[in-house]
């Protein structure tokens, strides 16, 4: 199981990643450009005592995350998902991937993945931040596969 984050644009949703990753133990990948400057200072004290971000890889774009990642199933996690999260069957090897925040996955990211998921809410709220989204997916994904520490 894997996370990544499509050009993130706030440093903190990347912080929480960071340590939401390093605590369930599986890979985080941030596809760039980010919205914000993403130095080692930065990512050390957003990660706080989690140790070294081996468990972290950067991509410089799409195209170089595409060619990159290990195989799996891309499972774009979005508001105009096909597959309430609660219905969705995970994989082992899935990668878990979420959209920038302010805009979402545009449409050649929706059209590379291979399944598109929503978590569901109540009736009228638009969605929930990004690390929030990422800590509901991963632990349902991680829940259904077995793979709780």
């Amino acid at each position: 199981m894997r996370l990544a984050l499509f050009q993130p644009a706030i440093p903190q949703n990347v912080g929480a990643s960071i340590r939401l990753s390093a605590c369930f133990g599986v890979e985080l990948h941030i596809i760039e450009p980010t919205g914000f400057r993403f130095d080692d200072r930065a990512m050390k004290r957003a990660a706080l005592d989690y140790g070294p971000l081996s468990h972290m890889t950067r991509h410089a774009d799409w195209e170089a995350f595409q060619r990159d990642r290990a195989p799996g199933r891309l499972v774009l996690f979005t508001t105009k998902g096909a597959t309430p999260l609660p219905d969705f069957e995970f994989r082992p090897d899935d990668v878990l991937l979420f959209g920038s925040e302010p805009t979402g996955a545009p449409d050649h990211v929706h059209a590379a993945a291979d399944e598109r998921v929503v978590i569901p809410l109540k009736s009228g709220a638009r969605s929930l931040n990004l690390s929030v989204s990422a800590g509901i997916a991963l632990f349902e994904a991680l829940r259904k596969t077995n793979s709780l520490p």
